[in-house]
């Protein structure tokens, strides 16, 4: 489970801010919103987070900077080619953020060991990489890498609890390359441990990297899979008692990647073209339609329900960028609701997104306070991020009408409305 990520100097983002979801004191619907751990240092991890913030104020780059993380840590020792430059961009808004480097964090959970892992990089290379590893109390350092600018050279630090062939792993690290990755790929099985975490439990769905929908789709070939995807539309109140699918082969056109040769092409061949029935039945009738006559949000809900339900039996943790454009406000509470489900959410899985929904802050029973966070900007242009429990709210206060009234900050102030008007 995700305990905490810190970013620093990434896009809007010039101070290290940090989201936090490890569980506060408070134990306000703690057996439904919160996980105990078994960890003294961490007794409980929150089962979801919400992100609130005005337009441009930098909540979808804080989740592209979760989602930067993930790709340096799988494509860097193998997509990325020996003296290739990084895209990453650093806060431009002031002159010396420009040139520091950009720093990530993140600390999450494999069964009751902590793992705390983080790298700062420029463009052209790593110049910070570490791993800790709490078995215990006192952490264990596995291994420690920096750039001295001086020298020009690599420096490592390992620890006595990383075994392996640690000499060969870090010769094979390039300058422009994590060692954490290398050693993956060169079959290191605690840190492969450590890379499949980025790779299996981290989902994140936003502008670039979309939904999957195949997965609902092929569900939908499995008895038992079909049935929880109805159900799961059915709790959303939407009347459909089956859906069926036909696949067939057609002529289409698929783009070939060859890495090697550092090109891409389009070659002919067949691709599968999928047509979705779903059967409606009411009181009154019944009738089947095709996906192309459903509502946009039972569309979006649909190729919702196959990855949902996938995370929520694996136990993954799924972050999705402005989860309100894509679904009404009483099925992003359905979803939400189903994260606190402990008898839904087998796997410990946990649902982190940002909105713009503000109904959401009084819907009863929906969040604690520690599960709340605020975005906005400063007057450098930096973008600030903050836990609503900083404010300290009653548990009786009406949490919309104060946000909205920008009590806890997170919302657009328009000094020149009457502009606005001609």
């Amino acid at each position: 489970m995700l305990v905490e990520f810190r970013v620093k100097n990434f896009r809007s983002i010039r101070d290290e801010q940090v989201l936090s979801l490890a569980g506060s004191k408070d134990k306000t619907l703690i057996d439904t919103h919160a996980v105990t751990t078994g960890v003294s240092a961490i007794p409980s991890i929150l089962r979801s987070a919400v992100i609130y913030g005005a337009n441009a104020s930098g909540k979808s780059n804080l989740i592209k900077a979760l989602q930067y993380m993930r790709g340096v840590v799988l494509e860097s020792a193998t997509l990325i080619q020996p003296g290739q430059t990084f895209g990453v961009q650093p806060f431009r808004l002031d002159k010396s953020s420009a040139k520091e480097a950009t720093e990530f964090e993140i600390t999450f959970l494999l069964g009751e060991v902590r793992y705390q892992y983080g790298f700062s990089m420029t463009p052209e290379r790593i110049v910070g990489e570490h791993l800790l590893v709490y078995k215990s109390f006192k952490p264990q350092r596995w291994f420690e890498r920096y750039f001295d600018a001086d020298s020009g050279k690599e420096i490592y630090e390992f620890g006595s609890s990383l075994k392996g062939p640690k000499n060969l792993w870090e010769n094979a690290t390039r300058p422009n390359s994590l060692f954490l990755s290398m050693a993956s790929q060169l079959n290191s099985e605690p840190l492969r441990a450590v890379f499949e975490w980025f790779s299996s439990q981290l989902v994140i769905f936003n502008e670039t990297a979309k939904l999957n929908q195949g997965i609902s789709i092929r569900m939908l070939g499995e008895t038992k899979d079909k049935r929880e995807i109805c159900d799961f539309l059915t709790a959303a109140d939407i009347s459909i008692s089956d859906i069926d699918v036909e696949t067939r082969k057609v002529p289409g056109q698929a783009l070939h990647v060859d890495m090697a040769a550092g090109k891409t092409e389009m070659r002919e061949e067949e691709i599968e073209e999928h047509k979705i029935r779903f059967h409606h039945v009411t009181e009154n009738g019944e009738a089947v339609f095709e996906l192309a006559d459903e509502s946009s949000g039972t569309r979006n809900l649909f190729f919702l329900a196959g990855p949902v339900l996938d995370i929520l039996s694996k136990g993954p943790t799924l972050v999705i960028d402005e989860l309100d454009t894509s679904l009404h406000t009483l099925l992003v509470r359905e979803l939400v609701e189903l994260f606190h489900k402990p008898s839904v959410n087998v796997g410990n899985a946990q649902l982190i997104f940002s909105t713009h929904d503000t109904s959401l802050l009084d819907a009863p029973d929906l969040f604690r306070r520690d599960q709340v966070w605020l975005v906005e900007k400063n007057r450098d242009e930096a973008t600030e991020l903050v836990a609503l429990s900083e404010y300290s709210p009653r548990k009786n206060e009406a949490l919309e009408r104060g946000y909205l009234m920008g009590r806890y900050g997170g919302i657009p102030f328009l000094n020149h409305a009457e502009g606005l008007k001609h």
